[in-house]
């Protein structure tokens, strides 16, 4: 019995989920479900509705950990539309980018369209924060990242983002 139950679970899961996706892909009424499902074609665009206060100051520390191009260049795109977005709905974001283990490689010779990012957040005064302990134990010289001076070394890339968090009210991003 525990074997069938073992089989039979995904695939009854599996065909609910077909199911599901039919739904929603078919634009009729469903008998079954008494909803009718619509596909909203990829033009569409639904403005967001407030249901809570302006956003006023948000506090958000962003740590970067990874060399994975992609998830580095995807975590810069949330910080750039969670600017935008506080903006537009009466906040502002106080955003810091702390870079430490392999995460450092972001700022290792970048492209030029990844300066360019790099230069447009720093001018909307998102912070980069760069380990010391990661500095000393890859043999980085801080001349050699983009844009670092002494000030943006701190002493312990992970203690920074549980300081920040502690004692001055920031978020952690919790995507790495």
């Amino acid at each position: 019995m525990k074997r069938i139950r073992h089989v039979l679970i995904p695939i009854i899961s599996s065909i609910f989920v077909v199911g599901a996706v039919y739904a929603v892909a078919d634009d009729k009424p469903h008998t079954d479900t008494g909803a009718k499902a619509m596909v909203v074609s990829s033009g569409s665009y639904v403005q967001p509705k407030m249901t809570h206060e302006q956003y006023g100051v948000v506090k958000i520390v962003v740590p970067m950990t990874t060399d994975d191009k992609a998830v580095q260049g995807m975590k810069l795109n949330n910080i750039e539309n969670g600017l935008d977005s506080a903006a537009k709905w009466g906040g502002h974001v106080h955003s810091t980018v702390v870079l430490y283990g392999k995460g450092v490689s972001l700022l290792k010779d970048p492209d030029p369209e990844m300066r360019k990012k790099l230069d447009a957040l720093k001018a909307r005064g998102v912070q980069f924060d760069v380990c010391d302990n990661t500095l000393r134990e890859q043999g980085i010289d801080f001349h050699q990242l983009y844009h670092v001076t002494d000030r943006d070394i701190v002493p312990s890339g992970f203690a920074e983002v549980a300081y920040l968090q502690a004692k001055k009210g920031y978020v952690v991003d919790p995507v790495n």
